[in-house]
């Protein structure tokens, strides 16, 4: 596959795989929305399958107690994957001392030109 070069993300070449492939790259570009409809379709099915014994399997009576509630049970594992992924961002979060010197030294300047237009602070 070729990456392109010029962004420091490395692009692939969507025309290269066009090529390669012989079909349209939207199915190798996944974006992080197609991943997670994707996961969650596949749970769905899955749930639907075992909650509505849809193929037959006659399974236990508690496997169906369990599959039941499980989308709550997994709405309430991703909050607490959010919370615990913001949780972490921010405390890593990295300050940019360079650009905070740069914007104090930018609002000192406009302070100055300011008070030469006669403007009193």
């Amino acid at each position: 596959m070729h990456y392109d070069s010029q962004q420091p993300s490395r692009v692939i070449d969507v025309i290269t795989l066009r090529a390669h492939y012989k079909c349209s790259p939207i199915f190798f570009i996944m974006t992080k929305l197609l991943e997670w409809l994707l996961g969650v379709s596949l749970v769905a099915v899955a749930w639907g399958l075992v909650t509505f014994d849809l193929l037959g399997l006659q399974l236990p009576a508690v496997y169906k107690e369990v599959a039941w509630p499980m989308p709550v049970y997994l709405l309430v594992v991703f909050g607490c994957y959010s919370l615990a992924t913001v949780g972490y961002r921010v405390a890593t979060f990295n300050d940019c001392e360079d650009a905070a010197r740069e914007l104090k030294a930018q609002i000192q300047e406009a302070k100055e030109d300011l008070k030469k237009k006669g403007l009193k602070m």
